[in-house]
């Protein structure tokens, strides 16, 4: 049987990867993007061990901003190293997506 919390976490992975692709995103802004687009579930319990293993793989660029209140804010955008793991997922996902797509309208007739 599909083990669906290993599926969700790869796709997670792109997803977060394209969620800061154009704007740097501190980890709360990631889970709230990622929220609006209807992982409604998620917590920052799952996307912050996410965070900092993405980090250490080097597809992050990662700028600290001080903040007055409360501890300097990790902000995150992609290294060229992560615009090529987002490139990778997109292509392989659009694979994925299309034979699925094939094996579902077989189904239906």
């Amino acid at each position: 049987m599909i083990n669906i919390t290993q599926m969700s976490k790869g796709i997670l992975e792109g997803c977060v990867l394209m969620v800061v692709k154009d704007k740097p995103l501190y980890s709360k802004e990631i889970v709230e993007s990622l929220r609006e687009y209807g992982f409604n579930d998620l917590t920052g319990g799952t996307i912050f061990p996410m965070l900092v293993r993405l980090e250490k793989q080097g597809l992050f660029e990662i700028e600290k901003v001080p903040v007055s209140s409360a501890p300097s804010r990790k902000y995150y955008s992609l290294s060229e190293k992560g615009e090529q793991e987002l490139i990778q997922f997109q292509n392989v996902w659009n694979e994925f997506r299309n034979i699925v797509d094939s094996i579902m309208k077989k189904g239906e007739a």
